[in-house]
């Protein structure tokens, strides 16, 4: 691997951690319009190779925002490729809203999750997203599935 790819990836690495400690963990909007693309697409919105918005991206990480208090996102780890990053990350807080279609319960839960972030030149042009569904939901019902 040439230098110039390493220096890429890495750069690519950086972006993605800044999505999730900056953006997401941080709520800093001022970071979602430096490193997603106007373009961008939040297939967790628009769908499997769906186009959309940065605007996607906003309203996505708002229904996380809106739905857990104590909210805490946790990069655990990153791994790199070309274009594209795979980052596992944990979630934490207390559900103030409906997740994954439990109504609210006011009861703390964590999550382990896998993104998957495609970056052109410094900035997300897509993003997916595998959540520990299963999980968190066992966690906020009142019996187990």
């Amino acid at each position: 691997m040439s230098s110039n790819e390493q220096h890429d990836i890495e750069r690519n690495k950086t972006v993605a951690r800044r999505y999730f400690e900056e953006f997401v963990d941080g709520r800093r909007l001022d970071v979602l319009e430096e490193i997603v693309a106007v373009d961008a697409a939040d297939e967790t919105r628009v769908g499997p190779g769906g186009t959309g918005t940065r605007d996607d991206f906003r309203l996505h990480a708002q229904s996380v925002w809106d739905n857990v208090k104590d909210l805490k996102i946790t990069v655990t780890d990153l791994v790199a490729e070309a274009d594209r990053v795979i980052v596992f990350w944990r979630i934490q807080g207390i559900q103030a809203g409906t997740l994954f279609g439990v109504p609210a319960s006011g009861r703390a839960f964590t999550g382990h999750s896998i993104s998957t972030l495609t970056i052109r030149d410094g900035q997300v042009v897509r993003y997916t997203v595998l959540p520990d569904r299963l999980g968190i939901i066992q966690q906020l019902s009142d019996s187990r599935l």
